[in-house]
């Protein structure tokens, strides 16, 4: 598969995807919106992938939407904005529904929609050297790209609004600290630290972890009833599985289980 935007590469049953415009601080635009909705079908689709990189190229993760592209629609630019969150939205969703866990390996600074990109994966790595910010209301622009929904729930609503109103940037270590991230690393171990995490993740009971994130996508809005049915349903899939059984029976001879993903 080749695309312009991004690169694509798996390695074993682990897929990187790398936004790559880093001449343009890989800024969001309508192809990459498009290649990253196309990226997110093949990982929920393809069974060989079991975990997931998101990363940016250069020296930016992505400095948010291209607001030069969007300044040359003219008139159009919120059907192009419309457009462009089709794709961007459809992406994100099947990301967080796909069974495979999704890193987000934060090279450099995150803003706008790079900043919500940053704050969807299931877990998230930054350079030492990386910056957070929301950029949005700067622009006279409102939050797009998931943000109003995960950032709120990692570090709750008040750091939430003075992100948002205020645009505050935080380094990688106040990310760290505010629950935003959970991990920083030395710049140049960034995607080392995610390709160790994402190798582990990759052998694991990925069926397993897939009903885990969605357990969690609705562990703000539903009921103590709701969930805790939500969660013996699960428990009972979980144990249904072939990995459920490879773990259980693991555990019993006293050895380590051997995941294969099913």
């Amino acid at each position: 598969m080749s695309y312009e935007a991004v690169d694509f590469d798996l390695k074993g049953n682990v897929a990187v995807i790398t936004m790559n415009r880093p001449q343009s601080a890989n800024a969001l635009d309508m192809t990459m919106g498009k290649e990253l909705m196309e990226l997110s079908i093949e990982c929920d689709e393809n069974p060989e992938i079991r975990a997931v990189i998101l990363t940016g190229a250069g020296r930016f993760f992505s400095a948010g939407g291209d607001l030069s592209g969007f300044s040359d629609a003219g008139d159009n630019m919120s059907k192009i904005l419309k457009e462009l969150t089709v794709y961007l939205h459809a992406a994100l969703s099947r990301f967080a529904r796909m069974d495979a866990p999704l890193i987000t390996a934060i090279n450099g600074m995150a803003a706008g929609a790079g900043f919500s990109m940053s704050a969807c994966g299931d877990l998230g790595i930054a350079s030492e050297d990386a910056k957070f910010t929301m950029a949005y209301t700067k622009g006279g622009l409102v939050p797009d790209g998931s943000s109003t929904y995960y950032v709120a729930r990692h570090i709750g609503l008040r750091r939430t609004q003075e992100l948002m109103f205020t645009n505050r940037v935080l380094t990688a270590q106040e990310a760290l600290d505010w629950g935003l991230i959970n991990r920083v690393v030395p710049a140049d171990k960034v995607m080392d630290e995610a390709m160790s995490l994402a190798t582990d993740l990759a052998n694991g009971p990925t069926k397993t972890y897939g009903l885990v994130k969605d357990l969690l996508l609705n562990t703000f809005s539903d009921s103590l009833e709701t969930q805790m049915e939500k969660e013996a349903r699960g428990i009972g899939a979980a144990s249904l599985t072939e990995d459920g059984r490879e773990g259980i029976t693991a555990f019993l001879e006293k050895r380590a289980p051997v995941f294969k993903g099913k």
